[in-house]
């Protein structure tokens, strides 16, 4: 057992909160990133046994390759001082089983976590991902409602057979060996000497050990669905062996006879889950998702709330207390909506309709309170919170296109908006702005971004009034929440930005800090024509050119002129002038200083900009000061963890360092907050490829190529991945191809690099003798002419190019430490000292 303050890569140990047959858990402050953490540590004795080490690794790679709010967050694999450890997002909360120990669910409560789940379990299994043991122990119930799935340790990867049992369990049906886990709070189980699945679950074809696909998941949900409703077991025995012939031969108690209140297809879809026959069974969980959902909504339009009576039932407002038979309570909201306190069903108000003489009384005290729940699910959104959301590209509907800014950047300052709340994850710019100019359906918006909610609008201009219409969709129920029209003057703008943001998140039941609440209604100035201005600079440094990006200098600087106090303008020009680099010949040394003084000035004006934290940074890097990067970004992503390109440059950074494992869990962070970005699904391959994960960096980047073939830099850094894997046809391939899209001779020199590597000497000098013509009338690339002559073996022409990198302070420095082609260099004196100037040792 590790004592307090205990510090494991850059982990502190807190206290230990629980236990499984492999290893310990420990809640521990991530000291980087300021955050809590449930860190699991294989225990010692298992680092030389192969087949716990697999499952270890397995259960990472499995839960880290899933995006969505209702599977458990992985943020980095590693190893240190003896240790290999699992950090995961800490989920206060309970499982399942610990409540079902206390007491059964609800009804509703019942049908929304089951709804959840099987939201989660779709996402995997559309990733190739069959869970297996689904259980109540591997799904934690947070305080907010919000259910998370756990335990990624026995999944299938592979349409391989499932292993057969080997071995038995502890008599009786609830193991204590789980309770063990069950303190962890949300961390990923891995137990020793269990089989695939948990008895109680299995499926028969699980039971019976045969070859098992995603269908095992619903028979899986199913039976704990029933649990959840019974507060019993469908399925039970003295052993292990009565357990499996129960769930072989025999069907469970009906649902009737523990919940009489039970609607009749509530029955049909549990039967229909739990159908021993895989072929009578729900072909896919999103068929029993979908038959969930349209169970929510009926009960929603009889009931309006869950009034099925249980201990401890919460009620419209989020208070518990004992469900009553009779009678109804109302209540006024602050916001002057009336709500009600339902606790009786609507069967009882038409009973009472026709016992009392006054029936037209009470029939119009139905329609009032009728209305009321309607109203409330209207306006709230339903009984559990958005927590996710993406912000469409408002429509422009005016008739001048030059107004494109206005729609493009109103969107733009939502996103910025809303992001400031650490309580919502909020998609990204790239991701949404795919959206633009089409007629998108919120619900599959939603599915392929991994949210919950949805915004959309529509801006029309004239002259100098702007009318705006809101409306805010939840897409688990493809309801709307919320919607709104504005008309107001231009010169309001900014003050509309804010009024509309802040609205959203009260349709959102976001329970916001002061601090929150305040950052989400900043105002970064009280110039209108400064806003404007600055609206106009980030719709022209979003489209990625030499010439936009000059043009968001110049609106930039415009918007400065209007208001010199305006830090948001100054982050802006920050961040022209760092990526101006990429996309022109301005050399690095003009550039990088500029980008740096705007984004310090920007800090003096407000030290709370993540935007201007992050250019800083990307400046430093230019100075090799590796500290103030290091501090910089981390900072940036303490301020606001929903800023994808802070994550995004961040995990380059971590790649110069040699630090991996964080290089990868931050692009995958960055990949959670821009999911279609295809630079950001570049730099994730790039990070597989650097660790020399290689397989894995082939698979991801051919999904970026995929969606989008002409995306140049996919494939560059697919060629990479197949060069370091010795794959020398596909890289050359690849590398071709890039050079084609790039339109950029010089870079003929990667293809001659591997063309030395596979032994085609020859075709090597070539094409290194066009790429030195090349380099005497055009820009080419010192690192790529530099490991060129290191692979033919010439290691003082290498180091000749190494050293024009060096002068240049060109931005391949961060590779030095990584590029395989530098391998046959590294025991060279000269490396070190290089590396030693630089800073990278």
């Amino acid at each position: 057992m590790l004592r307090e303050n205990t510090v494991i890569s850059h982990y502190r140990i807190l206290s230990r909160i629980g236990a499984g047959g492999m290893g310990e858990v420990y809640l521990a402050e991530d000291t980087l990133l300021g955050r809590r953490v449930a860190l699991k540590l294989l225990l010692a004795e298992f680092n030389s046994d192969e087949d716990r080490l697999r499952r270890f690794e397995q259960e990472a790679r499995a839960a880290s390759a899933l995006n969505h709010p209702n599977i458990i967050t992985i943020h980095e694999v590693g190893s240190e001082a003896g240790f290999r450890f699992i950090a995961t997002e800490f989920i206060e909360g309970e499982t399942v089983r610990q409540r079902l120990r206390r007491e059964r669910l609800g009804l509703r409560e019942a049908l929304d976590v089951a709804s959840q789940v099987a939201g989660a379990l779709a996402s995997a299994h559309r990733a190739g991902i069959v869970h297996r043991d689904i259980k109540p122990e591997n799904v934690m119930l947070r305080p907010d409602g919000i259910a998370k799935v756990l335990d990624f340790g026995v999944v299938k990867l592979t349409e391989k057979f499932a292993e057969h049992l080997s071995g038995p369990q502890p008599p009786g049906s609830e193991d204590k060996s789980e309770d063990k886990e069950v303190a962890t709070l949300g961390l990923v189980t891995t137990e020793a000497n269990i089989v695939m699945g948990s008895p109680n679950y299995m499926s028969p074809e699980q039971a019976r050990g045969f070859a098992v696909d995603a269908r095992t998941d619903v028979f899986s949900l199913g039976a704990l669905t029933y649990e959840m409703l019974t507060g019993s077991m469908p399925f039970k025995g003295a052993s292990v062996s009565d357990v499996i012939v129960s769930i072989l031969e025999r069907q469970p108690p009906p649902l009737s006879e523990c919940l009489p209140e039970a609607p009749p297809n509530l029955q049909a879809i549990v039967t229909k889950a739990l159908a021993k026959d895989r072929e009578s069974r729900y072909q896919n969980v999103d068929d029993l998702l979908d038959d969930l959902k349209r169970l929510m909504r009926r009960l929603d339009l009889e009931t309006g709330l869950d009034d099925y009576p249980r201990a401890g039932n919460r009620d419209a407002t989020g208070q518990t207390g004992q469900a009553r038979s009779t009678g109804q309570e109302f209540s006024v909201r602050s916001d002057q909506v009336l709500t009600v306190r339902a606790t009786s069903s609507a069967e009882y108000l038409v009973t009472e309709i026709k016992r009392h003489r006054r029936g037209f009384l009470l029939a119009s005290m139905l329609t009032l309170i009728i209305a009321a729940v309607i109203a409330y699910f209207t306006l709230s959104g339903g009984s559990h919170p958005i927590d996710s959301i993406a912000v469409l590209p408002f429509a422009n509907m005016s008739a001048d296109a030059n107004t494109e800014y206005l729609s493009e950047g109103l969107t733009e300052s939502l996103i910025n908006n809303l992001s400031q709340s650490h309580k919502l994850k909020v998609m990204s710019r790239n991701s949404v702005f795919k959206y633009k100019g089409q007629e998108a359906n919120a619900k599959a918006v939603a599915r392929e971004l991994g949210v919950h909610g949805v915004l959309t609008g529509r801006i029309v201009q004239r002259g100098e009034d702007i009318s705006i219409n809101v409306a805010l969709i939840d897409a688990r129920d493809d309801t709307q929440v919320w919607g709104a029209q504005y008309n107001r003057r231009l010169s309001d703008l900014f003050t509309l930005q804010e009024e509309i943001a802040r609205q959203v998140s009260e349709k959102l039941q976001l329970r916001l800090s002061g601090e929150d609440q305040k950052q989400l209604t900043k105002r970064y100035t009280g110039n209108a024509e400064a806003y404007q201005l600055y609206l106009k600079g980030r719709f022209y440094w979003n489209k990625r050119t030499e010439e936009t990006m000059k043009k968001g200098v110049d609106y930039f600087n415009q918007a400065i002129e209007k208001d010199p106090a305006y830090a948001l303008a100054y982050a802006g020009l920050a961040d022209c002038y760092a990526l101006l680099y990429e996309y022109s010949a301005a050399p690095s040394r003009d550039l990088y200083p500029k980008a740096k003084a705007a984004a310090m000035r920007a800090l003096e004006l407000d030290d709370n900009l993540a935007e201007a934290h992050t250019s800083l940074a990307a400046a430093y890097e230019y100075e090799w000061n590796w500290e103030e990067v290091e501090r910089q970004y981390t900072k940036a992503i303490q301020l606001n963890p929903n800023y994808g390109t802070a994550h995004h440059w961040y995990s380059a950074y971590l790649i110069s360092r040699k630090r991996f494992d964080e290089a990868i869990s931050e692009a995958r962070r960055a990949l959670e907050l821009d999911p279609l970005s295809l630079i950001i699904n570049t730099a994730l391959g790039r990070a597989l490829h650097s660790a020399r994960r290689y397989d894995e960096a082939i698979e991801q980047l051919r999904k970026t190529v995929d969606m989008d073939p002409s995306f140049a830099e996919a494939h560059f850094h697919l060629a990479l991945a197949h060069e370091g894997k010795g794959a020398y046809e596909d890289a050359i391939r690849e590398f071709e191809k890039s050079l084609e899209l790039f339109g950029d001779k010089s870079m003929k020199a990667w293809v001659a690099r591997v063309y030395a590597e596979s032994g085609k000497k020859q075709q090597a000098l070539k094409a290194l003798a066009e790429v030195m013509a090349l380099s005497r009338r055009e820009q080419a690339s010192p690192f790529a002419i530099a490991t060129l002559y290191a692979v033919l073996g010439d290691k003082d022409r290498a180091f000749e190019w190494l050293e024009k990198l060096y002068t240049e302070r060109n931005y391949y420095v961060v590779f030095l430490n990584v590029d395989p082609a530098l391998d046959g260099l590294r025991d060279d004196p000269r490396f070190a000292d290089l590396l030693r100037r630089i800073g990278l040792v």
